[in-house]
């Protein structure tokens, strides 16, 4: 066999030295090529094909076995399919997804030893070109796992984006291949620890500063659900990020870093740990997880006492914010650099009994979604890409191809004209996935993020004025009607004034001041009538709670949560 019919150590070298080399030989080469040659019969009996990046003794190989190894016929087939299942363990797919062509490779026998070089060749590209080998399709009769959003927050620097990449190599959507790739970069900008987090802060921007700063987005897949991991951003500065990207959310997971001094300037006022906590309890998500992370540091050491100061402190704050601790919420210790306790429990932390991270997400409940209601998707972002394409998950109803919808407030009527459920196309999708949806009928500049679809026979309510419960939760002065703030509603970003203030709201009796209060100050409810700066989708609470709950923020603080009770018609 022919030297250059093995994969050499780098394309790049192999082309530049040998091209011209190559084309100067080809006459002689087809001269001395045999016409008259036997032709090309297949050995049944060969051995199964294994490719050579598994092989230790590749280069041992008698040349004489080279055309057959690829000649293996269909009879062989249903072994090699086998060692393929084998070798979906999380650990050993370094080989990309490369594996399936040599597959493939098996019947096309007639190449004979070319074809194990085209295959090498093959292979090489396809693990340069895809660094997410994708989950193995489900059989077609297989029913649809269920789809769950969960975002992470937290303070900065918990570790959210570590534990979001160590979940993905875990779970094999990362390979170890680009990992390490990852890590020789973040070595050379003396950033190792860093390399896990790089799998979701992908833009140049996140990895020199090591922050988050948009919701990263990446999915991995259980025995019994589909995960999208939701990568919210901690810093302060991006917290109407972080809030887009819990209003997508069905299950939070508060990330808290156990190391002395660091849950403490989270946890403080100021820390980003209380706000996030509240704001993900606002936009709707029910089920906290709160992973005490870096339990590997060694001011911490896997201690009990340190877990259990962090449990003390956390308790009373969630349940003050609404999640209740016996129900809503689930404690646990992990370590995203090392991986201990996401995916098999730790020997070093003999307190903790209950199941590790994946398979406690793996024996939640299942959440109830109607799929026959209107449809309701609101848009998380837009782009051009051979049409219009937004992001989004789907809240209610469900969407399928070639579908008539509206986009709401501008009445705009669309067609779907293709769906992708997490990168995958399909057909329908429902409630609960996060799709990507390519539009006719529709300009990219027409849409803003917080635009809603809907189905065409249930619009949804727009408007601009509404009366809306809330609850002033830190605002240094009064509050006086004339306020202005940045409302967050859904996905949804608008400027608001409060024209009115209606009334107070006693928080233990729930009784209502007969009087109009002149202001309101923090810790106070109020129901108040709002006004927002152009006309938005919005929803009454009591019909459609995703829609409806909101945040009130202003100069980069949080200061008031609520929902909506009623919407007001515009007077003409």
């Amino acid at each position: 066999m022919d030297t250059r019919d093995t994969a050499p150590d780098s394309w790049e070298l192999e082309e530049d030295a040998e091209a011209p080399a190559a084309a100067a030989g080809l006459p002689t080469a087809f001269a001395a090529l045999n016409v008259n040659a036997k032709p090309f019969v297949p050995n049944v009996n060969a051995p199964v094909f294994v490719p050579s990046f598994l092989q230790a003794s590749a280069v041992e190989m008698p040349a004489s076995d080279a055309p057959v190894e690829n000649g293996s016929t269909e009879a062989d087939m249903p072994t090699e399919e086998e060692t393929w299942e084998q070798k979906e363990e999380p650990g050993g797919d370094e080989g990309g997804g490369g594996q399936e062509d040599l597959g493939s490779g098996g019947t096309c026998a007639e190449e004979g030893g070319a074809a194990g070089k085209e295959d090498e060749e093959m292979m090489e590209e396809e693990e340069e070109e895809m660094p997410l080998p994708k989950v193995a399709p489900a059989p077609p009769d297989a029913p649809k796992k269920e789809h769950v959003n969960v975002v992470f927050i937290g303070h900065v620097d918990a570790g959210k984006s570590t534990i979001g990449g160590q979940i993905m190599y875990l779970t094999g959507m990362v390979d170890k291949r680009t990992l390490e790739k990852y890590e020789r970069e973040a070595k050379e900008k003396n950033r190792e620890t860093w390399y896990l987090s790089w799998a979701l802060d992908t833009n140049q921007e996140e990895r020199d500063k090591g922050k988050t700063v948009e919701v990263g987005r990446a999915y991995f897949e259980t025995e019994k659900k589909h995960f999208t991991i939701l990568d919210a951003p901690g810093h302060k500065s991006f917290v109407p990020n972080m809030i887009g990207g819990a209003s997508q959310a069905d299950l939070a997971v508060l990330v808290i870093s156990a190391r002395k001094g660091e849950f403490e300037t989270g946890f403080e006022k100021g820390g980003q740990t209380r706000e996030h906590a509240m704001l993900a309890k606002t936009a709707g998500v029910k089920h906290l997880i709160v992973l005490i992370n870096k339990m590997d540091d060694p001011t911490v050491n896997w201690s009990l006492e340190r877990y259990e100061e962090c449990k003390e402190k956390l308790v009373p704050f969630l349940k003050k914010v609404g999640f209740n601790p016996k129900k809503d919420i689930h404690f646990m210790p992990c370590s995203g650099l090392t991986g201990a306790n996401l995916k098999d429990p730790v020997p070093e932390c003999p307190w903790y009994t209950g199941l590790p991270f994946i398979a406690h997400l793996d024996s939640l409940p299942n959440f109830t979604r109607s799929s026959d209601g209107p449809v309701r998707l609101p848009i998380v972002d837009k782009y051009k890409d051979m049409g219009t394409v937004i992001l989004g998950k789907l809240e209610s109803g469900s969407i399928s191809k070639a579908q008539q919808l509206v986009m709401m407030p501008n009445r705009h009527t669309v067609e779907v004209l293709s769906l992708l459920s997490d990168d995958v196309e399909t057909d329908d999708a429902s409630p609960g996935e996060n799709l990507k949806l390519r539009l006719k009928g529709i300009e990219e500049e027409e849409i803003l993020p917080g635009f809603i679809l809907c189905s065409p026979d249930n619009l949804c309510h727009s408007g601009r004025t509404f009366d809306a419960q809330i609850v002033i939760i830190e605002h240094k002065s009064i509050i006086c009607p004339g306020y202005n703030a940045v409302l967050h509603i859904h996905t949804c970003i608008e400027e608001v004034q409060i024209t009115a203030l209606i009334c107070l709201v006693d928080k233990k009796t729930g009784e209502k001041s007969k009087t109009r209060p002149r202001f309101v100050k923090q810790d106070q409810v109020c129901i108040a009538r709002l006004r927002a700066a152009g006309v938005i989708c919005l929803e009454t609470f009591k019909d459609f709670p995703q829609m409806g709950r909101f945040t009130l923020r202003d100069e980069g603080k949080t200061i008031a949560i609520g929902k909506v009770l009623k919407l007001v018609p515009e007077k003409d």
